[in-house]
């Protein structure tokens, strides 16, 4: 039987960056994944590297903070994958928010950020709004800008996939998890690659499958219990390229939630929407209702520009189960372990593209009980990330 120490499943952005880490540190890894790298929610996200400005107003104020050092880290260590936006707030006279309460959670988020080259937030003049091509200035009461960053999800997955190679991870994709054994002191996985079925035996597995590995009681011996967390879809429509060369943070005219509508590859980006969805995470599909939602927004702010829908898509977030909207519940990412005391099997639930490096480092951390001791042979802080084209290393 195949030996390494530690088995990941999950070839999202925490997948890989467990991956990374672990390697890093010294660890013999495996990673599998059932389809392609980022082939699930990790290519469907609104394309932030970001601290989360709306969660400032939840009091998440430690999750800001963390993620907008990670972010100021990770323009250093990928600077042809992750590059810096202007976000334009505009504030008309029927919003939710009035300018003092967007001041002052913009002066927050610049002070959260520390030192940096980040351009500061700013209130537009009146004169200045000439220059944002498009936008509604029909009741229009104020615009602020803020900058934050914007990346291609996928090919930052694969990057620091490629990463994690480097540092002599391995990768088998594709590759269906189908068991987990949990013993005393080793795990065993089961695995399908085509016809052939494998078995691998390690020291301790993560589930980092996101929406795909919140049920893991038939699958896991002995069995797991169901998280307590539900699936989220998050819907986004692309549009024609309509010249906008700023992003844009506005307001549901219906439902206050907070929306982007970002330039993305010669097209516009609106998104995302935050819908429960029940269902089997491989059939989902972007809802028309989601679609119609999106489309009305954009239309709203930029009545002039061309609003047909080019292309749809929706991903899966995982979020603590809450009589509240999904809109403001907490963001910060669970990790979950078997056994406190001898943490073998460990889930990640939920999180944010901007922090899988924080992520990975505490899952590192939580396996420290049952992982031997090694000498880290590289800092995830220090490893540049570059652009990678298909694939990575042989099946």
């Amino acid at each position: 039987m195949e030996e390494t120490e530690l088995v990941i499943v999950g070839g999202g952005i925490h997948g890989v960056g467990v991956a990374q880490a672990a390697a890093a540190a010294g660890y013999q890894v495996l990673l599998l994944e059932k389809t392609a790298l980022a082939a699930g929610t990790s290519s469907c996200s609104t394309k932030l590297i970001h601290g989360g400005l709306r969660y400032i107003e939840s009091g998440q104020i430690h999750l800001v903070r963390k993620n907008l050092r990670e972010r100021e880290l990770l323009l250093k260590l990928a600077p042809d994958l992750i590059h810096r936006q202007t976000f334009y707030i505009p504030l008309y006279h029927n919003s939710s928010r009035n300018p003092l309460s967007v001041r002052f959670g913009l002066w927050t988020y610049d002070l959260l950020t520390g030192f940096s080259k980040a351009p500061l937030s700013a209130c537009l003049s009146r004169s200045d709004w000439s220059n944002l091509p498009g936008l509604q200035t029909r009741g229009l009461k104020a615009v602020f800008s803020y900058s934050d960053a914007q990346t291609d999800d996928a090919a930052l997955t694969r990057a620091v996939m490629h990463s994690a190679c480097q540092l002599g991870a391995e990768l088998c994709c594709p590759a269906r998890f189908t068991s987990a054994e949990i013993f005393e002191d080793h795990c065993r996985v089961g695995y399908q690659v085509g016809d052939v079925v494998k078995n691998i035996k390690c020291l301790a597995i993560v589930n980092a499958m996101g929406a795909w590995g919140i049920s893991m009681g038939d699958r896991t011996t002995p069995p797991l219990p169901d998280y307590p967390f539900e699936c989220i879809e998050g819907t986004h429509i692309e549009c024609p390229d309509n010249g906008l060369t700023a992003a844009y943070y506005v307001e549901s005219a219906t439902d206050h939630r907070g929306v982007f509508i970002l330039p993305w590859k010669d097209r516009t980006l609106i998104g995302t929407t935050e819908t429960p969805y029940s269902g089997d995470p491989d059939k989902l599909i972007p809802n028309q209702a989601s679609i119609d939602y999106l489309q009305s927004i954009y239309q709203h702010y930029f009545p002039d520009h061309d609003a047909r829908v080019l292309n749809a898509w929706a991903g899966l977030r995982v979020l603590p189960q809450a009589s509240s909207s999904p809109f403001n519940r907490p963001r910060e990412t669970v990790i979950s372990v078997n056994d406190p005391k001898n943490p073998r099997f460990v889930s990640i639930l939920g999180g944010k593209l901007t922090g899988y490096r924080l992520t990975a480092a505490r899952v590192i951390d939580q396996l420290q009980g049952v992982l031997p001791l090694r000498t880290a042979i590289a800092d995830t802080a220090q490893l540049k990330l570059t652009r990678v084209e298909g694939k990575l290393q042989p099946d």
